[in-house]
């Protein structure tokens, strides 16, 4: 069977810039995109197009990318186009903004109802950014769908999906029905190179790009304006160390020493 995939992903801050670049503006409460740094697409997301290229290069069929967002690079967004996928739809708009797991899910789900036809949605297990790892599960929740998540392989046939899932001790094998939703995991392994060939294929791909309107939505119900969560502060904590340094006349005086300072903190 040919399997029409639809993968959804994120363009991100790049979480490999240095600690020191980033910044946030408590007064806005949002992070300030490092200078110089430009964004990436998240790496679990990366990996979610990777086992979509896995199961169409196995099966054949199509895949799809979704975004959502504003400001989208194009150079960014299009490198699932790169690596193999074969369309790509923008959700872009000031409006798609600022949202929380909730209106984001809200905002793919109905962008996924708008292009139809599909019998496997994929997403990075948590985005490289926030790290919630709920708006997967929120999509298949609000287009009622069977859902695993944390996937580290994939095997489709029959209208089907035999998912080896990750556990804390290992991983365990769930057969779903398909159609069905699928958050895929870093260990399904590293997301393969675009080639010189794709690079050039996707410069020549248009990607659609979708408002609200186009899915049926309110700006009112998406972005900052449909969050159900209120952030109440976004700061970066401050961690203080102190070390002391535990001295004798002898390698033998210091362990005493320092046996009596953990006594003393009650370490022993």
């Amino acid at each position: 069977m040919t399997v029409n995939i639809i993968v959804c992903v994120k363009q991100v801050i790049d979480p490999e810039a240095p600690p020191s670049s980033f910044k946030v503006d408590e007064a806005s409460k949002k992070v300030v995109p490092p200078a110089g740094v430009p964004p990436v697409i998240s790496p679990f997301d990366e990996n979610a197009v990777e086992a979509a290229l896995r199961i169409k290069d196995a099966q054949g069929g199509k895949i799809t990318v979704l975004s959502m967002g504003v400001n989208l690079l194009r150079e960014v967004v299009k490198k699932p186009l790169s690596m193999g996928a074969d369309e790509l739809v923008l959700l872009e708009d000031e409006a798609f903004v600022g949202g929380d797991s909730w209106a984001n899910a809200l905002g793919l789900a109905m962008a996924i109802k708008k292009i139809g036809q599909y019998d496997l949605i994929l997403c990075g297990r948590q985005a490289a950014d926030w790290d919630d790892g709920q708006v997967g599960s929120g999509i298949a929740e609000m287009l009622g769908l069977p859902s695993v998540t944390l996937a580290r392989k994939i095997d489709v046939g029959d209208g089907k999906a035999v998912v080896e899932r990750v556990t804390a001790d290992g991983y365990e094998v769930i057969e779903v029905s398909l159609p069905a939703l699928i958050t895929v995991s870093n260990e399904l392994g590293e997301a393969r190179y675009p080639t010189i060939k794709g690079i050039m294929a996707a410069k020549k791909i248009e990607p659609a790009v979708w408002k609200p309107a186009d899915i049926g939505l309110e700006p009112a119900q998406i972005g900052a304006a449909g969050r159900k969560i209120s952030l109440e502060r976004l700061y970066q904590p401050v961690h203080e160390g102190k070390c002391e340094l535990i001295e004798g006349e002898s390698p033998e005086e210091a362990g005493v020493n320092l046996a009596l300072k953990l006594r003393e903190q009650k370490l022993l």
